[in-house]
């Protein structure tokens, strides 16, 4: 028996007290979130934006096996946002523009009513160019007459994960489901409501494709609601897609469970935790790299040493954990060796670079930081996903 065949289906039911730590952290971390891009100069706050919604765009499309093009998907962020003259290159193509356009309507408008015409739209812009020599599914309307089964696997050896209600049900359970996001009841926790319905619209299953990211843009317009702010900081889709095989298999334990969604509201809260926490990381790392270069700004620096720093300064040390060296510097500037030491000489000389300890013939220099810059504010995961899943654990039934 799947969750839509319960009897009382969809009245839900899950277990306050136990999710009350997990709604008091994510919003503890979404007002240090706000706080920070409100203080932080207009030109910080746009870049988190953007590396935002970049993220969102190409994670979302991932989770479903979609790969799109990340300079693509770039240009589509810097025109979506006004940037389109801002130094951006114009790679711009059908599939980027229709995702992050859907991504924009589906934060950028949070109190626009929700509507089967609307979700019919967003699903239509999933696929710009057709469905495809190779497939015969319905675009800009609701699936066919054929079972919908959500399966993986090979061909011959499926697994099937769940099956959503029939097609004879599907416009008064869509029907239902769409009042109740529009008129939400009052008493509920508008955290808890983004997560009803993310696993409400998965479980219906309304389209032959694309419910996925359909589902997943619905949800990033309850978060905005939730907020009450609609410009978005955070990925929820890049968390998932780092957690993409507990994704699917909590969205398949929850389909074939009782209407107590409790085991799901945790996985969803987990993850929207981890989606606040990477966000904040990216904060500080674009608030570190105004620093650095308001401090520098008197400098002369030539276009290769520029291109070096903003790329160390951009991973925060996850490329160059230990530090960069000549032949690293040679590569990512296309210079001679010769040019590349003279290049981080200077930087040292400049006090932009410094020597890391050791030396020899493979000297590596990282980015000199202020201390209050270093690793301060920084919000480290330390395994969080491993303690998040411990939680959820000693949330399960006996």
């Amino acid at each position: 028996m799947y969750i839509w065949e319960q009897l009382d289906w969809p009245q839900f039911s899950w277990d306050e007290v136990a999710l009350k730590p997990k709604l008091d952290k994510v919003r503890l971390l979404q007002g240090r979130l706000i706080g920070q891009t409100e203080t932080a100069p207009a030109q910080a706050d746009l870049q988190v934006e953007m590396d935002a919604l970049i993220q969102n765009a190409i994670r979302t499309s991932e989770i479903e096996g979609e790969h799109l093009d990340v300079g693509s998907v770039r240009s589509s962020v810097a025109r979506q946002l006004g940037l389109e003259n801002a130094g951006f290159p114009n790679r711009t193509t059908p599939e980027s523009e229709s995702i992050v356009a859907l991504l924009v309507e589906a934060t950028h408008h949070p109190d626009a009513p929700m509507s089967q015409a609307q979700l019919c739209q967003w699903q239509a812009m999933l696929f710009p160019v057709g469905p495809g020599v190779l497939s015969a599914i319905n675009i800009g309307t609701l699936r066919g007459e054929q079972p919908m089964q959500v399966i993986s696997g090979r061909l011959d050896r499926p697994k099937v994960h769940f099956e959503a209600p029939p097609r004879e049900q599907l416009e008064a359970e869509l029907e239902r489901f769409i009042t109740w996001f529009n008129e939400p009841p009052t008493t509920l926790d508008t955290l808890i409501r983004a997560g009803i319905a993310h696993l409400w619209l998965i479980t219906l299953h309304p389209f032959d494709d694309g419910n996925g990211r359909v589902a997943r843009a619905v949800t990033d317009r309850a978060l905005a609601q939730a907020e009450r702010q609609s410009v978005r900081f955070y990925s929820l889709s890049a968390a998932i897609m780092t957690e993409r095989d507990a994704y699917y298999k909590h969205l398949e334990q929850t389909q074939k469970g009782g209407l107590d969604i409790t085991l799901w509201l945790a996985w969803f809260l987990n993850s929207l935790q981890a989606a606040l926490e990477q966000a904040l990381q990216r904060v500080d790392r674009v608030l570190t790299k105004s620093r650095f270069w308001q401090h520098h700004a008197a400098k002369v620096l030539n276009e290769r040493q520029i291109k070096v720093l903003n790329r160390l300064l951009d991973t925060s040390g996850e490329a160059f954990e230990h530090g960069i060296n000549a032949a690293k510097y040679q590569s990512l500037a296309k210079v001679s060796k010769a040019t590349a030491t003279r290049d981080l000489t200077e930087l040292v000389e400049n006090g932009c670079l410094i020597k890391l300890p050791g030396g020899g013939r493979s000297t590596r220099y990282t980015v000199a930081l202020d201390k209050s810059d270093s690793n301060q504010g920084m919000c480290k995961q330390n395994n969080q996903w491993l303690k998040n899943n411990n939680d959820i654990n000693q949330l399960k039934r006996p």
